[in-house]
């Protein structure tokens, strides 16, 4: 049961995401809630900056998704919530450096924010992950 990635040719094609992604009737999702840059002890990590949080945030969505029998292969769909403030280029490195080379990157969204669940917090990403 393998996903279809959709990339149709005359539109843009980037590395960091896929246009579109087709999941086969039957497959196991898991639906990811809102990760931030909480650490285990709920204490908020990298303060102030946004390379930081998007880091933690990241490996927060990637721990549920591998407690759950995934990897990050298993991403099919992202969205980010970001201060609208905040500067899109560390965070775009700081998912980068979890993502890498691979082929097949999920669908990504991203808004700009006025707030988030607590005042410390600027990034938050939920995710959508076909598990094997």
């Amino acid at each position: 049961m393998a996903v279809e990635y959709i990339n149709p040719e005359g539109m843009h094609r980037n590395p960091a995401y896929s246009q579109g992604i087709a999941i086969p009737a039957g497959a196991r999702l898991l639906l990811v809630g809102g990760q931030n840059a909480v650490d285990a002890g709920g204490a908020v990590v990298g303060k102030g900056d946004i390379g930081v949080q998007t880091d933690q945030a990241v490996r927060n969505v990637l721990s549920v998704v591998e407690a759950a029998g995934g990897t990050i292969e298993s991403l099919v769909e992202v969205t980010i919530m970001m201060l609208a403030d905040e500067p899109l280029g560390p965070a775009f490195a700081a998912w980068m450096a979890h993502w890498g080379q691979r082929p097949n990157p999920p669908t990504v969204s991203m808004m700009r924010v006025v707030g988030l669940g607590r005042p410390d917090v600027l990034i938050e990403i939920k995710a959508l992950a076909v598990l094997p």
